[in-house]
């Protein structure tokens, strides 16, 4: 591709990335901090990613789902996960109409753009297959109806940590249906001080604007979409992925014997896509090696199963995907 090709996808990215800035104020106003939160809920919308949020009860992970569905003109539903929910509960069902004779379809809280699934994880494994499906075909299946979903389709999940009681673990192939999951941290003294401040009173209340337009989102997804990667940069994709699940052949003799089972070729496309996305964020018409290493921990850090003899040695997931990052040679 040409100088000149990228300078005009410069052009564009530039054009409609300009709502992200109003965007980010926006959210300012109920929440502190948390720049690296928004920035990845952001990265999911761009490229059309589900997003876990994973972290302990009051770090706002719900508030900024909320905040940030606010931001846009779209329909939101939040839904509250309980260990005795139904997939009916989720998806709908069908009733009885006596004037006709017939049963009709009667949607679920599914049926919206933005679904924030709170505390996925207290839920049995029949409400998450149902999800998968809404999830992975952007379709509803009720009764023998299958009914497709409006775009744009985002699911945002919760999750506390799993040690906690009255939880289900997620299953592996409903995790891998998530772009990206974000560990959402503690503020930092200041930004906790600037919190206190803010919300120590009981009528604390913020009124959030809309920035976007669904159309709008949809444009910009187009934009991501064209966004340049060189080969190189997709050949040090691949080089990534395929070192989670042969390390050896990468000098990463450190990694031997920890990895269960690496990430899968949907992590190889959800990292390229990502990378664009996070690219576009940063007002950028090309993919650069630091775009995938910003983006590649988010996008991988579910990926990676590790072994017993990891867990011996006390290391994470995020310890095994941050020395591929840091070891594998940058383009």
């Amino acid at each position: 591709m040409s100088t000149q090709d990228i300078s005009v996808i410069n052009e564009k990215v530039k054009k409609e990335s300009a709502f992200i800035e109003g965007l980010l104020l926006e959210t300012q106003k109920v929440m502190v901090g948390q720049k690296y939160l928004f920035e990845r809920l952001l990265v999911g919308m761009l490229a059309n990613g589900h997003i876990l949020l994973e972290g302990v009860p009051g770090l706002a992970k719900t508030t900024a789902v909320k905040t940030l569905s606010q931001t846009i003109q779209t329909k939101f539903q939040r839904l509250q996960f309980t260990p005795d929910m139904l997939p009916a509960d989720l998806t709908g069902t069908l009733i009885f109409d006596q004037k006709s004779g017939d049963f009709i379809v009667k949607k679920g809280p599914i049926f919206a753009n933005i679904i924030l699934a709170d505390e996925i994880n207290r839920a049995p494994a029949k409400v998450q297959s149902a999800l998968l499906e809404a999830m992975q075909e952007r379709q509803v299946t009720i009764g023998s109806d299958t009914l497709q979903l409006d775009e744009p389709f985002l699911v945002l999940a919760t999750q506390n940590p799993i040690e906690q009681e009255g939880t289900y673990p997620l299953p592996e192939a409903q995790v891998d249906r998530f772009m990206l999951k974000v560990k959402v941290g503690y503020p930092t003294k200041d930004e906790e001080l600037k919190i206190l401040q803010r919300m120590s009173f009981t009528s604390s209340k913020v009124d959030v604007q809309p920035i976007i337009k669904p159309e709008e989102l949809m444009r910009a997804r187009a934009v991501v979409d064209e966004i340049y990667m060189d080969e190189k940069i997709e050949k040090y994709i691949v080089n990534i992925v395929d070192a989670t699940r042969d390390p050896g052949s990468y000098n990463l003799s450190s990694l031997n014997g920890l990895i269960q089972y690496g990430a899968s070729p949907r992590a190889t496309i959800n990292l390229a896509i990502a990378s664009k996305a996070y690219a576009f964020l940063q007002g950028r018409g090309y993919v650069t090696p630091q775009d995938v290493k910003s983006i590649g921990m988010d996008v991988l850090r579910h990926r990676v199963i590790i072994s017993y003899e990891a867990e011996a040695e006390e290391k994470t997931p995020e310890d095994i995907v941050d020395t591929i990052l840091h070891e594998i040679e940058v383009p």
